[in-house]
């Protein structure tokens, strides 16, 4: 379950990115909105199934996925530390 929800928060920041944003704003994104997660379909063990919403009245521009992809709306610059994962 660990693995699926790490998945799901790593998947969001994925696409936050393809907004602009850099990968260190996408996870700080994440780390402050009210996201909610959930683990479901447990039943496959050792498999499950995890979401994440992330509530898209936070942004100034749509996040919704729509048939002509995702628009680069974030110009870039604002750079971020972040440590090094280990």
């Amino acid at each position: 379950m660990t693995i699926a929800y790490r998945q799901a928060c790593l998947n969001a920041i994925e696409y936050l990115k393809k907004f602009g944003y850099s990968g260190a704003q996408a996870y700080s994104i994440l780390g402050t909105a009210p996201v909610q997660g959930h683990i479901s379909g447990v039943v496959d063990v050792p498999n499950a199934c995890a979401t994440l919403w992330l509530p898209t009245e936070i942004f100034d521009f749509d996040i919704n996925p729509t048939a002509a992809g995702p628009v680069k709306m974030v110009k870039g610059g604002i750079d971020m530390p972040l440590s090094q994962d280990k």
